[in-house]
């Protein structure tokens, strides 16, 4: 429930499993930077070379997942995403024939954390991919944006001025990285400590992809719509 609410309001809160010691409470943040510097992320082995460590260093944790809880589509905010074709003359009785081009963008993937954003610290964000492009119709999260457009014969009516409008199609992936630190049975100079989870709600948008004609890149899925406005 608190996590649910978290991302409802857009609140940070950490939620550590039972195994847990509440006075090791971690911040989103300090859980993200355990991630990136986890021995094991998404079953992939790493060194402390991947996160730009020294052998000094060592790592600050032994696993971490991103274990996907909901995922869903809907429409994006509309854009304007062409230049006025007007058809005002004082002198017009015809409809005016334009072709009309239009353009529209948007960012592939978004995280929550800094540390997971397209072209942040650049650690986790690509170990989303292999959740991302599972659903159809998705791009790999190295690919920084997708765009959508066409070019299109329509009339203008006399007294008017058209452009076009695009209301792209989005996705959310919610989900959260689950780190750990094993056990430490302890030695004759150290104490043993036990098992240690934390848990970082994590939410990443994207538009949804249409698969690009001969091996082109995909292009953002959606609605495009013509607007008449009064001269």
């Amino acid at each position: 429930m608190a996590i649910g609410a978290a991302l409802a309001t857009g609140g940070a809160v950490v939620a550590l499993l039972p195994q847990a010691n509440a006075a090791d409470a971690k911040t989103p943040d300090q859980i993200m930077t355990m991630c990136e510097r986890s021995a094991v992320i998404n079953g992939e082995q790493r060194s402390v070379e991947d996160f730009g460590g020294a052998f000094a260093d060592g790592f600050q944790a032994d696993n971490c997942d991103f274990v996907e809880t909901n995922f869903e589509t809907f429409d994006g905010p509309t854009e304007k995403a062409s230049i006025d074709f007007p058809n005002c003359e004082p002198n017009a009785t015809q409809p005016a024939k334009v072709s009309l081009t239009w353009s529209s963008t948007s960012a592939q993937g978004q995280g929550k954390y800094v540390s997971t954003q397209q072209g942040g610290g650049g650690g986790l964000f690509g170990f989303l991919s292999g959740s991302w492009v599972k659903h159809t119709g998705t791009l790999d999260m190295t690919v920084k944006s997708a765009t959508a457009g066409d070019t299109e014969a329509r009339d203008v009516p006399v007294g008017k001025v058209l452009h076009m409008e695009f209301t792209p199609k989005l996705q959310r992936m919610t989900g959260e990285w689950r780190v750990r630190i094993d056990a430490d049975p302890g030695s004759f100079a150290v104490n043993p400590s036990p098992e240690q989870n934390f848990v970082a709600p994590d939410v990443v948008e994207g538009p949804v992809i249409l698969p690009g004609a001969a091996g082109a890149p995909g292009v953002v899925d959606g609605t495009s719509k013509a607007v008449l406005e009064d001269c």
